[in-house]
């Protein structure tokens, strides 16, 4: 040190305070956000001297926005990347990959099932699987004689010799068939003989109705009404005691004459809450006779169509 003391100059009162800078002239730059002195200090320019000593007054710190205790501000964010842009998916895999994923899950579905089947077996009891394997026998044994019998007609239709009579006597067979069905042709066979009287004259439309239906649904392959043949456009009309069965009146004692299984037809029309039941709650009665063989004679006059035509491929 010279020790020539230069005269130092007080401090200015208040928060701004600048420190000149020990190794060139100017002022240090001001960090972003410090206030702008009001006036700045004559100072000597620096010399090789040493430096003043600091002042022991804190200067103002600059006002920034941050964490408390940092003296400097965070630096500007970044602006963010762009994103990159999109891929467009192509149709044709996007559709490959769904028929695999189909693919997929069928193959799933099937071996789930298969294992399924498997486990089911392998705890079944051994009853139970002879009972399995007679009914799988039985099936195999039903569709051979059916193989059998189509190849037969094949072989029969195929033969030169007798293809026009094969197939005369089947077109016959097939017309006495839908000739029965439609009530043309009279027609014989087991059935029952059913009678309901009606001294109330409680039967209505619905009874009748009601009777036809559990007797198709039974197995009836054709009957008759008082002397009425019953068809797939039979309507039933009228008011109790005064029936009508497509136009013919019918009185009571109404009889049933029809042709299918006997008894089946008689389980179905005794059902608890069925004809006989419902019948016999008003008044009524129902008597039915079993036969070996009936006599369904009654025709339908067969219908000209109005607008149904034969398509003749042309």
């Amino acid at each position: 040190m010279s020790g020539d003391e230069r005269p130092r100059t007080p401090p200015p009162e208040g928060d701004d305070v600048v420190v000149p800078h020990p190794f060139g002239s100017g002022a240090p730059a001001d960090p972003p956000g410090a206030a702008e002195p009001e006036s700045e200090p004559e100072s000597e320019p620096p010399t090789d001297a040493e430096p003043p000593t600091e002042p022991e007054a804190e200067s103002a710190e600059p006002e920034a926005v941050g964490e408390p205790g940092q003296g400097e501000p965070e630096p500007a964010a970044e602006p963010a990347a762009a994103p990159p842009p999109r891929r467009r998916r192509d149709p044709m895999a996007a559709a490959l990959i769904g028929v695999l994923t189909l693919l997929l899950g069928f193959a799933f579905a099937v071996q789930v099932r298969n294992t399924g089947d498997d486990q089911f077996l392998a705890g079944a009891r051994e009853e139970d699987l002879v009972r399995i394997l007679d009914s799988l026998d039985a099936q195999e044994a039903r569709l051979r004689e059916q193989i059998a019998e189509q190849r037969s007609a094949l072989q029969q239709l195929s033969n030169s010799d007798s293809r026009n009579a094969t197939a005369l006597e089947e077109a016959r067979r097939r017309a006495e068939a839908i000739g029965i069905l439609n009530g043309t042709i009279p027609a014989r066979g087991p059935g029952l003989v059913m009678t309901i009287r009606d001294p109330e004259e409680a039967v209505r439309v619905a009874d009748v109705l009601d009777a036809i239906q559990e007797l198709r649904g039974a197995g009836a392959e054709t009957m008759q009404i008082d002397g009425v043949r019953v068809g797939v456009s039979t309507a039933v009309t009228g008011q109790p005691g005064g029936l009508m069965i497509d136009g013919h009146p019918i009185t009571a004692p109404y009889e049933f004459i029809v042709i299918g299984s006997p008894q089946n037809m008689q389980t179905a029309m005794n059902i608890p809450g069925g004809v006989v039941p419902r019948i016999t709650g008003r008044g009524g009665s129902v008597e039915i006779e079993p036969s070996e063989e009936v006599l369904v004679d009654a025709l339908r006059p067969l219908d000209t169509p109005q607008y149904a035509s034969p398509d003749t491929g042309d």
